[in-house]
């Protein structure tokens, strides 16, 4: 049944026109995934659809009683309202019976009022309530708060940042469990752990529609049964998830050409028939005639833009970075202790974490900007960094985007020369969008400015600061594969796992307490080699007690342990210390700068990663033999 559906939309702004005649459903518990271009119009699609815009031409039909969510880029919560106040506020006929049901309450509670009316109004609220849920609807709510890391939800929403503002909100559009729920970058300020929850979320408890506009690539292939993409105005819809729909894409870009391929063959033998013929035509020949200048007529696709990122980097030396002892605090918290770490010449190191856990710190302590309480961190000599932080600093709205990149008249990229002009447009900015101010910019735009800014410059150790943040997966591609190809260094905080799979050569893992380590390899194998141990950890910390089975199942025959298994099971602990004891040894040896000392040291470094791969893949399979042989000595005893 559709909760929504659009016919013939039409949206422009100037000259500029985003949505052409786009017709669309939505149905009742589709999970729907919004794609395309910064800048192509899915905002603003996103914003129609919900009936915060209004289309120049078409008809938007909503479902009688439809409920109807929508999670802004940047959304505006009442300064002085509390948090819990302003996620409550969308169960609406439910909030406020609970506020009269607690008004009630109170005036009751120290005898004031009117006794039998407060009574009255009591028991009517309360009716009221467990006919809309009951008081599990404020647990629900709770509990979808703490999981998106929203701290004492009496604090007023004037206190909180840009991120925190964004997760409220979030909230608030998912607590109230609307017919239809528009999430426009949902996973922007998200950390790892919180993103992975909201897809299982959506994905198991969610009971609406769903429309995700994002650049996230794992929760689009994850979450979306359906992939719709606008480009050129028009929309394309794709059964299945991100994988399919690149797949699905590919096919309809192949298509396209081919089809154009044959137009231009089937002209130019018209052309060549029309030239051979005399002026007078029989009506078999004028009907000839009609198709051919009919297939004149017809307009060439559109070909696609693509990003084509560069960054030329310096010379540089053996080791660009060096951290030595340090720790870091902020607000009296300690976020880093006594970090050891070198950073070579092309390792891509990607950072992860919760939220507040100093990712940032970190980067603002390599650029001089946070003094360690401890320890040294030295750049190499040839050392030259560049930086996008995630405010996208440094651009002022009253400049164009041509003047954003300063009084240069040139860019040099390599033994590349390029007019500025000629530069931007690798970044997906014509001549004309080059006069438009940053101040009408998407935030994707804004990004894409910021990393022709940063690109301009010759460095060879990038600090990015959640650098997917806005950007569409067309960049995000590029975005990879030149930092792939990039002869430098890069630290990147991501929270988005996608890109660290493709970019990242290690994961440095902020573990809480201060606990930050170095993992050899890209986002997946750090989770592959640290799942293990978490679920190791878990079980320790676990009563021991019968395994639970659901009643009425028949419990599954489990073989007891022999006594070779029993002594094996004795002594693992020990092995997994004394193997854990040599992968930490080999990541220290790793991190030290004195490793790289010396010249054809390449072989030996080698061979240290390829030790610490082992060290780190015979821990996991310990543990998970461990697990195997504690969960049947619980089953059978």
């Amino acid at each position: 049944m559709p909760v929504i559906d659009v016919t013939g939309i039409q949206k422009a702004y100037g000259v500029r026109t985003v949505l052409s005649g786009i017709d669309f459903t939505l149905r009742s518990q589709e999970r729907v995934g919004l794609v395309g271009r910064n800048g192509c119009g899915k905002s603003t699609f996103g914003r129609i659809l919900a009936g915060l815009e209004t289309p120049d031409a078409g008809q938007v039909a909503r479902r009688r009683g439809a409920t109807i969510e929508y999670l802004d880029q940047e959304p505006v919560l009442p300064a002085d309202q509390s948090l819990r106040d302003i996620v409550l506020a969308s169960l609406a006929d439910w909030n406020d019976a609970r506020l009269k049901y607690e008004a009630a309450t109170e005036r009751l509670e120290i005898g004031q009022g009117d006794l039998s009316g407060d009574v009255a109004q009591q028991a009517e609220a309360g009716e009221t309530l467990e006919r809309l849920g009951g008081w599990d609807r404020l647990h629900e709510a709770e509990a979808i708060i703490h999981h998106l890391g929203i701290e004492d939800p009496t604090r007023l929403a004037g206190t909180l940042s840009g991120g925190e503002g964004r997760r409220v909100a979030l909230a608030r559009a998912l607590v109230g469990q609307p017919s239809l729920v528009i999430l426009d970058e949902p996973t922007n300020h998200l950390d790892v752990e919180t993103i992975e929850w909201l897809e299982d979320y959506l994905i198991n408890r969610f009971r609406g529609a769903l429309l995700l506009v994002t650049h996230d690539r794992y929760v689009l292939d994850r979450v979306a049964t359906r992939t719709i993409e606008i480009h050129d105005g028009s929309l394309t819809s794709y059964n299945g998830g991100y994988a399919t729909y690149l797949e699905a894409r590919a096919e309809r870009l192949a298509h396209a050409e081919r089809s154009e391929r044959n137009r231009q063959n089937f002209l130019r033998r018209e052309l060549e028939w029309l030239r051979r013929q005399p002026k007078a035509r029989s009506t078999k020949q004028k009907a000839r005639v009609d198709r051919a200048e009919e297939a004149m007529g017809q307009a060439a696709p559109t070909k696609e833009r693509e990003a084509a990122l560069a960054l030329a980097s310096v010379r540089q030396g053996k080791i660009l970075l060096s951290v030595e002892g340090v720790t870091i605090e902020r607000g009296g918290h300690r976020l880093v202790e006594a970090l050891d770490l070198a950073v070579g010449a092309g390792q891509r190191i990607g950072i992860v974490g919760p939220n507040g856990a100093g990712k940032t710190s970190l980067l603002l302590a390599i650029q001089g900007l946070l003094e360690p309480v401890a320890g040294e961190l030295k750049l190499g000599a040839t050392a030259k960094i560049g930086v996008l932080d995630q405010q996208r600093s440094g651009l002022e709205d009253a400049l164009t985007i041509r003047e954003a990149l300063g009084d240069r008249s040139h860019v040099e990229i390599g033994d590349e020369r390029l007019e500025v002009a000629a530069y931007l447009e690798r970044f997906l900015f014509d001549r004309r969008e080059q006069r438009v101010k940053v101040s009408e910019l998407s935030g994707g735009e804004r990004a894409r400015v910021c990393l022709a800014r940063l690109l301009a410059e010759a460095v060879n150790l990038v600090l990015l600061d959640e650098p997917t943040n806005d950007l569409d997966v067309s960049t995000l591609a590029a975005l990879e594969s030149m930092l792939v190809e990039f002869g430098g260094s890069a630290i990147i905080v991501s929270h988005d796992r996608w890109f660290l799979d493709r970019v990242a050569t290690s994961i440095l893992a902020f573990e809480g307490e201060g606990q930050v380590t170095l993992h050899a390899g890209n986002y997946s194998a750090y989770r592959e080699r640290t799942a293990g141990r978490t679920q190791a950890s878990q079980t320790r910390k676990a009563p021991v007690g019968k395994m639970v089975r659901a009643s009425g199942a028949s419990a599954p025959t489990v073989k007891k342990l022999s006594f070779n298994e029993r002594h094996e099971l004795d002594g693992l602990f020990d092995q997994i210390e004394v193997v854990e004891a040599e992968a930490a040894r080999l990541q220290a040896q790793l991190a030290d700068p004195e490793t790289y000392q010396g010249d054809d040291r390449g072989d030996e470094i080698t061979a240290l990663k390829a030790a610490l791969d082992a060290s780190q893949a015979e821990v996991a399979r310990l543990t998970e033999r461990w697990e195997e042989l504690e969960a049947r000595r619980e089953a059978t005893e």
